[in-house]
């Protein structure tokens, strides 16, 4: 997810990242590194190094995308503004705006538009929003009287209709923003955003296409299904032709690392990850298997999460929302129904229902 965020902000002409972390920031350095050595080997670039700049920088990360990346770790989790204000030395290297994005948010990242309309009003800030169906479940984003842009106030979980458009999670901001905010855990939404309507500073920006807040297994392979959507009108090269024996109702996308056997069923809506291997007679819809997996001959996966370098048995059966950890291993023949298996388990009876298996 972080890397399709990183992508687009490349493409839009950002030169600087900063991610702001507070769990186990080793991870991400390590997949950073992964994702350069995989896909730019060519360039010999140099292994990460790490130093300390200040107490609150610890990593700086350089990476071949023609962009900097900092990551920057929090002691203490700051909530949606301190990290800003963490982040303010790398943030104030110039007077230009600056998107902040929450990093479970998946969407056709408008960048470029959003920096154009920023620009063009002059204000502080300008919050992206999106349509949805049921606003009474969601915080909504009021606009003055008269006006299609500049927002009056927020109303969380409106019991009568006031609107229908909710913060979509992305923003371009004026480093002035920075001025407003405290190096302290604070929420951008609740503190920040409402000082910024106050003053008449804060506008939204209609959001096109599809959206998705993925942080939760259900939600991701929702968003899974929005963003294979969209590929496929885009016509998108990435999705493998429906021409393919194995594609059954199209939008699937596969790693050309992975291997898939023998009458296969595969569709709609797969995502197959790097050296993944398929065996045959298996049955895929809705599912995304990250990669190292293994799906072994005649199983059947559908609405599941398939954690990296786990293995799924031979005529094994998951669904209802299965997610299994980093190497995970389902025997043969086990049935597992909404269960979320945690990592380097063995799973040798069925689950009948959902459940968390420790």
């Amino acid at each position: 997810m972080i890397l399709h965020q990183i992508e687009a902000l490349a493409a839009a002409g950002v030169t600087d990242i900063v991610l702001a972390v507070n769990y186990r920031p080793e991870i991400m350095e390590k997949y950073l590194a992964q994702v350069r050595d995989r896909y730019l080997p060519p360039l010999n670039t140099p292994k990460p190094r790490l130093y300390h700049t200040n107490p609150y920088f610890e990593i700086q990360y350089e990476e071949e995308f023609g962009i900097n990346i900092t990551i920057s770790i929090e002691s203490e989790p700051l909530g949606t503004a301190g990290p800003l204000k963490l982040a303010e030395e790398v943030l104030r290297k110039d007077d230009t705006p600056f998107f902040v994005l929450n990093s479970d948010v998946t969407c056709d990242y408008p960048f470029k538009e959003l920096a154009a309309f920023h620009k063009s009003h002059g204000d502080e800030g300008t919050i992206v929003v999106t349509k949805v169906e049921e606003p009474s479940k969601y915080g909504v984003v009021v606009h003055k009287p008269g006006h299609p842009t500049k927002i009056d106030r927020f109303v969380e979980k409106p019991v009568e209709f006031v609107g229908n458009r909710i913060n979509a999670g992305m923003y371009i901001l004026n480093t002035s923003v920075l001025d407003r905010i405290e190096l302290r855990p604070t929420s951008i939404e609740q503190e920040t955003f409402p000082a910024m309507v106050k003053d008449g500073q804060l506008h939204s920006f209609d959001l096109e296409g599809f959206w998705m807040d993925v942080g939760q297994p259900k939600d991701f392979l929702t968003g899974t299904c929005l963003y294979l959507s969209s590929l496929a009108k885009k016509q998108s090269k990435l999705l493998t032709p429906t021409t393919e024996p194995f594609v059954y109702g199209g939008n699937v996308l596969i790693d050309p690392s992975a291997k898939i056997g023998k009458n296969c069923r595969i569709g709609p809506n797969v995502t197959i990850g790097p050296d993944v291997v398929v065996g045959d007679g298996v049955r895929l819809q809705r599912c995304v298997l990250l990669s190292g997996s293994k799906v072994k001959d005649h199983a059947w996966v559908k609405s599941t999460i398939v954690g990296w370098n786990s293995v799924v048995g031979r005529w094994a059966r998951l669904e209802n929302v299965t997610v299994l950890g980093d190497d995970v291993t389902i025997s043969d023949e086990v049935y597992v129904n909404g269960g979320s298996v945690l990592p380097h388990k063995t799973i040798k009876a069925n689950v009948d229902v959902p459940a968390i298996i420790m």
